[in-house]
């Protein structure tokens, strides 16, 4: 299967991931519109939006709404990490805004036009921490983890319709994404880290073959579904990476 034609909003588009994944789309026949808070250069079309603030994504909405969109990806996120006691306030809200909130409001306004045709897909790129909840990353573990709900939720609901609900979910991947400190904790830790080229390749496939949820990573896959059977056993598996992020904000 190709998406020959087929109209692709994507958010997040200027970044490291987006661009890749820009490309990697187009080289499957998509048209390509981004959405940034910059100009994606890698994109055939760009739609400047905010998608930390209400307006700005009900502005958007509008917009798509307003227009064919034959397939949305959700794949704009922001992250934290380090002490929940030491997050920003603001920062919380803006996360879950932008992370979860964001994705589910423009779900709605481009689904209807969707159900009308009979045609579409909705892909939300997640995180493998949406299913492994992660110390110190508790926000972004959080806002991915409803994401994932959201996800799967609206698939139920649409049942046997043509319609496909895709969530994928990477581990880490080697982009601007991460700062200094979630780097130094990547390593202390020695977390595997993917290569950004071949994640979107992986995305892309699972996008063109309509899958329903997939995780990257083999020892990722696992883990999700033990922390789904056992969580108090990944719990106990994941003290000492606990600790080595703790370290990282001893003083």
């Amino acid at each position: 299967m190709r998406l020959d034609g087929k109209a692709v909003v994507l958010t997040g588009a200027a970044g490291g991931l987006g661009s890749l994944l820009s490309r990697e789309l187009k080289g499957h026949g998509a048209k390509l519109i981004g959405v940034d808070r910059l100009d994606c250069l890698d994109c055939d079309e760009t739609i400047i939006a905010d998608l930390s603030s209400e307006s700005g994504i009900a502005d958007l909405g509008a917009t798509l709404a307003a227009r064919r969109v034959d397939m949305l990806v959700n794949l704009a996120g922001m992250q934290y990490f380090g002490p929940f006691e030491r997050q920003d306030t603001s920062n919380i809200w803006t996360g879950y805004v932008v992370n979860l909130i964001a994705p589910a409001t423009l779900m709605r306004f481009v689904l209807p036009q969707m159900q009308a045709r009979g045609d579409g897909q909705i892909v939300n790129i997640g995180s493998v921490m949406g299913a492994v909840n992660y110390p110190h990353f508790a926000t972004y573990s959080s806002s991915k983890c409803g994401l994932r709900g959201l996800s799967e939720g609206l698939r139920r609901e649409l049942g046997k319709s043509p319609i496909a609900i895709t969530y994928i979910a990477p581990r880490a991947v080697r982009t601007g994404f991460n700062d200094a400190t979630v780097n130094r904790f990547l390593e202390v830790a020695k977390m595997q880290v993917d290569d950004p080229a071949k994640v979107v390749r992986r995305i892309a496939r699972a996008i063109v073959d309509r899958r329903k949820e997939v995780t990257l990573g083999i020892a990722e896959h696992i883990f999700t579904r033990l922390n789904g059977i056992c969580p108090r056993l990944i719990d106990a598996g994941l003290e000492g990476t606990t600790a080595k992020a703790r370290a990282l904000f001893a003083n």
